[in-house]
């Protein structure tokens, strides 16, 4: 139904920085969010960060002050700038929407989420 290509993942000394983006592709009637979910080894599954269309954020307090996120010019693509990266950071980051594949689940009330594969972030020296 729906599906993401992410990318921008990889490995970076503290300190550092990357960029992950996403773009969002499929059976999308509309949006609420887009954004990104972390989930390091043996943890649960954690928000980091999610955007409206307009601009509207919401950030974990653990990456408040140092990862900013943004919508792309182009529809359904938004942009994670990650600065001043900690080991704790360490993670798979999967791209995350929230939204309707048709206007039949619009009309129910629903908010259908979806999650990408994931990308790597590895902060390490």
């Amino acid at each position: 139904q729906v599906q993401f290509i992410e990318s921008g993942g990889g490995l970076v000394q503290p300190g550092g920085s990357l960029r992950l983006s996403c773009t969002a592709y499929g059976s999308i009637y509309n949006t609420y969010r887009m954004g990104w979910y972390r989930q390091a080894p043996g943890k649960q599954r954690e928000l980091v960060a999610t955007i409206t269309s307009d601009n509207s954020t919401i950030y974990a307090d653990a990456v408040k002050g140092r990862f900013t996120i943004s919508n792309v010019n182009a529809k359904l693509a938004v942009r994670l700038q990650m600065n001043s990266l900690k080991s704790e950071d360490t993670a798979v980051y999967s791209c995350y929407l929230s939204g309707n594949s048709n206007y039949e689940s619009l009309l129910a009330g629903n908010v259908d989420e979806y999650w990408g594969q994931g990308t790597q972030v590895t902060v390490s020296s």
